[in-house]
């Protein structure tokens, strides 16, 4: 269960543009990666850091060679239908690329890429906040002190659980999922995983974790279960009510990847009658909206989709933006092409 990755090459897709390519893009990069595209492209930006407006994208799509959209631009058949003949090629800005019908760019011969890896260290770190958040009740206590509500340092108030010595299970065990075992070995946890495709013995060794092929058997041993999975049919409320039945009163769950990897409905409902221990959430099922329910309950630490916002993460995918565009517009190849069917 892992991000689509390059693929061999596909020359069908390839084209050299001549002149500057009209390049839009649907939201706000850095500085440095806008005057870049303005300095190589001719670049349509952006003025703002909200999502293009479904017209706004069909507009943009037929009359650009490239479009640059985000995760959060939803890049469906109907959409890549109405895309006029100049579109060649959407370089998409994050790792992921479910937002993207990639059977319809194909049938239309427009190449898709991504920037993978480079918010791979972000993520995971954050990954790992989380999975001490929760347990330590940090969020709750830091409420309790804003509020003015906090009394002093006392014996048995506040108390939570250690992570050293807990079972960590990674749904996913793809570049996120292993440098979060990497940084869960270090605070001593051990480590079992499922993934789609089991993963070599020498990797398992250096990660030093144990593949479980019944996602159903490590959700019921885990003591901190972390999701790294992509959205897609098969991992749609991946974890639902008969999942998290299975799991420990306990357990906490930490969601980084996907809003739709869990059923909110029964993931509220487990927390509020405290069937789980917690819950630390950076993605959301229905976001930028986030269900009053989870933000009222004290077990849940909630961010707002902040996995890969560093500006070393984000200048480094603008960095890979602009080189897939170069290598395309020159007839090349671009170093991240993804293929439909790819993983």
């Amino acid at each position: 269960m892992s991000h689509p990755a390059t693929a061999p090459a596909d020359r069908s897709q390839t084209r050299r543009v001549e002149g500057k390519p009209r390049v839009v893009v649907t939201q706000r990069l850095l500085p440095a990666t806008e005057a870049r595209l303005a300095e190589l492209f001719d670049s349509r930006l952006s003025s703002h850091d909200t999502a293009m407006t479904r017209e706004d994208l069909a507009t943009a799509m037929q009359d650009a060679d490239v479009l640059v959209p985000t995760v959060t631009d939803r890049i469906d058949a109907a959409l890549i239908e109405r895309a006029g003949p100049r579109l060649g090629l959407i370089a998409s800005f994050g790792a992921g690329t479910d937002h993207i019908d990639l059977h319809a760019a194909r049938a239309r011969k427009i190449m898709v890429t991504n920037t993978p890896g480079v918010f791979t260290n972000d993520t995971a770190d954050m990954t790992m906040a989380l999975i001490l958040s929760v347990p330590r009740r940090f969020v709750e206590g830091g409420r309790i002190l804003r509020a003015g509500e906090w009394t002093g340092w006392a014996p048995s108030t506040l108390l939570g659980h250690r992570i050293g010595g807990k079972t960590l299970g990674i749904v996913g065990m793809g570049r996120i999922g292993q440098a979060v075992a990497h940084r869960a070995r270090a605070f001593g946890m051990s480590v079992i995983y499922h993934n789609r495709h089991r993963l070599p013995e020498a990797a398992e060794q250096m990660l030093g974790a144990r593949y479980e092929a019944d996602l159903d058997m490590l959700v019921g041993e885990a003591d901190v279960i972390t999701l790294h999975c992509p959205s897609s049919a098969e991992t749609h409320h991946l974890i639902d009510a008969r999942r998290l039945a299975l799991m420990k009163p306990d357990v906490y769950l930490v969601n980084t990847a996907r809003g739709d990897l869990i059923d909110e409905d029964a993931l509220i409902d487990a927390l509020e009658n405290e069937r789980i221990g917690g819950a630390g959430l950076d993605v959301y099922a229905h976001e930028p909206a986030v269900d009053p329910r989870l933000i009222a309950l004290s077990n849940v630490s909630l961010l707002p989709h902040l996995g890969s916002a560093t500006f070393e993460g984000r200048e480094a995918a603008g960095e890979k933006i602009i080189a897939n565009i170069r290598f395309w517009a020159d007839g090349h190849r671009p170093p991240d092409q993804v293929l439909e069917g790819w993983s």
